[in-house]
């Protein structure tokens, strides 16, 4: 009685489960689907900022630019590490922890600058050091303009001599890659079928000069990368945990059956036993 009473009272338990990851899944393919549109609809002006810089670049020298010149030799590096402030998300901070720390491997003095508590609490247990954390306002996105800001100045300066910025990318809603990416120094390469097409400003008149127009547009080109990232970040987040909760429901629901079956399997062998001593007393006493 007491086994038939545990195996209920364990069905109750899954299936309650089940109903709340359900509920869970349903929220995170909803926040996804924000996510999604939300990085899909930056993706125009990010493509005309991009042209922009390119044809710019190519007007002036860029020794001229700090921004498009090697950094300091003897500065540090500046990592943005863009993670989540949440967990049940499967393996999305965990893949991209393991990438950062085998792709930076080779690099000893690392600055690291954080938006979300997962990747915060990762740079306190490893060897970088916390030089900012934004994990407090989510979403992340309002913060973007003081991180520009400060690895900016860091590269300029010369305490920075290279910046990355890691993150999960979204590449559809079953697959999200980890990145690692250098922003700083710039680099821009142009084939020469770009060049050809990508001339934005050759039918204008530049005022000020293409300089003054490129150090102004640089910042903002950084500015609209680090958003990219934290979109792609976002849709990779609730993405993650919408296949998770999926998995979790479905577990649940697989326990919840195996359960079910075990828990009539011993009802049954109780209600034979209970025939059987039935049986056995009758037996008993028409001897």
């Amino acid at each position: 009685m007491a086994s038939i009473r545990l195996i209920r009272q364990r069905i109750k338990s899954a299936a309650n489960i089940s109903q709340i990851t359900r509920a869970m899944e349903m929220v995170a393919a909803s926040k996804m689907k924000k996510a999604q549109d939300r990085a899909l609809e930056g993706k125009p002006y990010a493509d005309k900022i991009y042209q922009a810089t390119i044809d710019l670049a190519q007007r002036v020298d860029i020794k001229l630019h700090p921004l498009l010149n090697q950094g300091n030799p003897k500065g540090k590096a500046a990592l943005i590490l863009i993670s989540t402030n949440k967990g049940l998300c499967g393996g999305l901070n965990t893949n991209l922890f393991r990438q950062v720390l085998n792709q930076l491997k080779s690099v000893q003095d690392i600055d690291s600058v954080t938006l979300g508590k997962k990747g915060q609490s990762f740079v306190v247990r490893t060897k970088y050091k916390l030089a900012a954390d934004f994990s407090d306002q989510f979403p992340f996105a309002p913060s973007i303009p003081a991180v520009t800001d400060i690895i900016i100045k860091g590269f300029i300066s010369g305490i920075y001599k290279q910046v990355y910025v890691a993150y999960n990318s979204f590449i559809n809603a079953l697959k999200q890659e980890p990145v690692i990416k250098r922003i700083l120094p710039l680099s821009l390469p142009v084939s020469e079928n770009q060049q050809k097409q990508e001339k934005t400003f050759n039918e204008f008149l530049l005022e000020p000069s293409a300089g003054e127009i490129l150090s102004s547009l640089l910042p903002h080109y950084l500015e609209n990368q680090l958003r990219s990232a934290v979109f792609e970040a976002e849709a990779s987040e609730h993405s993650a945990r919408m296949i998770a909760m999926k998995n979790a429901t479905e577990a649940a629901s697989d326990v919840t059956n195996e359960l079910t079956l075990l828990y009539n399997k011993a009802r049954q062998e109780k209600i034979t036993y209970e025939i059987a001593d039935i049986v056995t007393a009758r037996l008993a006493v028409e001897e």
